[in-house]
């Protein structure tokens, strides 16, 4: 199955998951998980959540950013993936000067 995210709305959604700011996102969603090409601007975050039914991949595209997982701080640049298995948290956060462009698949396990 082909994406073209350029072709699919985009979602503003505030405050996601208790974050600041604006989670921009064109997304794919199905009963087996989400696959998202997100933007978040700078000084926006997802807030910290736990993943109690699945996992996730973020693999930044664009910008530099850093994932707080579980008690760790992870500094993410472009090219960095960063995985958050089923039962444990993390935030993204954007702390660059420029848009932190993403792509990410949760799934449902």
């Amino acid at each position: 199955m082909k994406f073209e995210f350029e072709t699919m709305e985009e979602k503003r959604i505030p405050k996601f998951k208790g974050g600041e700011g604006d989670f921009i996102a064109r997304m794919y969603t199905d009963e087996a998980g989400k696959i998202i090409k997100g933007r978040l601007n700078p000084g926006s975050s997802i807030g910290m959540h736990v993943h109690d039914t699945g996992s996730e991949i973020i693999y930044i595209l664009k910008g530099n950013g850093k994932c707080l997982y579980d008690d760790a701080v992870e500094s993410l640049k472009e090219g960095d993936c960063h995985y958050c298995p089923r039962e444990h948290r993390h935030s993204l956060i954007n702390d660059g000067d420029q848009d932190l462009v993403f792509f990410a698949v949760v799934t449902e396990q």
